[in-house]
């Protein structure tokens, strides 16, 4: 499964200019973990990190100044970081799976003439087949989006044909991705499966009460974002995955005491009731007499068994409303699914519970940092030596951060 390698952000916020794992330009830094963790103060930048890819993502499905006012973001002006006059850029490094070539994705938002946030420039760039070093080509180039793209999966690997394969691009709306729009053709494999990639991130805006609702029935593959649908897709498992839910089923019941049995009931005016049986009583309980934890932790465990489990997850804050015995236990949970055999996702969560970050290892874990100049700066546990000896001792890293040996400064 494709996985982000690395990621950079300009002027995003308080984001003036931070990256996480490995770009292109600078090899010799780690890439990104199957399982990335995020950690700070409160006000450190970790959910303008995390929202950062949501913000690409809804500039994919719906337009870069829908995105830039969705989720109370206030508009450009209020995204764009204080004092920069400088465009939003964003840098995906990123690769389809092992062996294959990294791939990077240079997006550039900023105002055009009438004041309103368009598309200033788009780049997907690769390296030739026999190139080790230097700038990767550019398949798709825009400015303003006009440019140029290269057709076909080889068409940069082909001797003296790049310029029989360049296509002249022309977009009648400044204000969608290129990707949106190319990714949809044949010609432009690679822009496609990027565009897939993209459009299959995850990121999770988990709301208990919302899981408490009553939807209309009716069998939902995937979980959605505010988890609404929740029984909705326990539907689908009992009837698609059976095997599959069953284990589900087993994996809370060693989670949290009592639970024996997940169903739904459908009522007669079809509508969803989700079904939780404890074994110290006859008749069951209901998702709207649940706790907070209980429907988070069944519907993480629900997402992660999604026989078609989305490329990229992004969770904010996991541990809110979970019994902290329970934090090792979701890490683990999220490392075990992230480094499955082939299929897994690539988890990234922000936290600020010691108790979840003892499950983790220093090369999952990225600081974050507020500056003098207000502006946040990222640093990688496992740069921290100290920190590394430590764990290697057996000093468990969350524990460590407790004490403050995770402080840069």
């Amino acid at each position: 499964m494709a996985q982000i390698e690395g990621f950079r952000v300009r002027n995003y916020r308080s984001l003036h200019d931070v990256t996480i794992g490995r770009l292109y330009g600078d090899q010799n830094t780690p890439e990104l973990t199957k399982l990335i963790a995020v950690i700070g103060k409160n006000g450190s930048g970790k959910s303008t990190l995390l929202d950062a890819f949501g913000f690409i993502s809804d500039c994919l499905t719906m337009g870069v100044e829908a995105a830039c006012d969705q989720h109370q973001r206030g508009g450009f002006e209020r995204l764009r970081s204080k004092g920069m006059t400088d465009p939003m850029q964003f840098d995906i490094y990123y690769r389809e799976g092992i062996g294959q070539r990294p791939i990077t994705y240079e997006l550039a938002i900023d105002l055009d003439g009438s004041g309103r946030p368009f598309v200033k420039s788009e780049v997907l760039r690769q390296r030739r087949r026999n190139q080790s070093r230097g700038r990767p080509f550019p398949f798709l180039s825009l400015d303003r989006g006009e440019g140029q793209v290269w057709a076909g999966e080889d068409a940069l690997d082909i001797p003296n044909e790049e310029s029989n394969l360049k296509e002249p691009v022309r977009l009648t709306d400044t204000r969608q991705l290129g990707i949106a729009t190319l990714g949809t053709l044949r010609d432009h494999p690679r822009i496609a499966q990027f565009r897939d990639f993209l459009k299959g991130w995850y990121l999770s805006y988990f709301q208990p009460d919302a899981a408490r609702g009553l939807p209309s029935a009716g069998p939902q593959r995937h979980l959605n974002v505010h988890g609404d649908n929740l029984g909705n897709v326990v539907q689908f498992m009992e009837r698609e995955h059976n095997d599959r839910f069953a284990s589900i089923l087993e994996r809370i019941a060693s989670r949290i005491p009592g639970i024996t049995a997940i169903d739904t009931l459908v009522t007669e005016d079809r509508r969803v009731l989700l079904r939780f049986n404890d074994g110290s009583f006859q008749d069951p309980f209901y998702a709207q007499q649940m706790s907070d934890g209980t429907l988070k932790v069944f519907a993480y465990l629900l997402l992660l068994e999604d026989p078609e489990p989305p490329p990229f997850i992004c969770i904010e804050e996991p541990e809110n409303g979970l019994y902290h015995k329970l934090l090792e236990v979701l890490a683990n949970e999220f490392r075990e699914h992230a480094e499955g055999t082939g299929s897994g996702s690539q988890i990234f969560v922000t936290t600020h519970q010691p108790y979840f970050v003892d499950a983790l290892k220093p090369e999952e874990v990225w600081i974050l940092e507020k500056g003098e100049d207000g502006f946040s700066r990222a640093q990688h546990v496992s740069q921290l030596e100290i920190v590394n000896n430590l764990v290697a001792e057996g000093l468990p890293l969350g524990s460590l951060w407790y004490s403050d040996y995770l402080d840069s400064r």
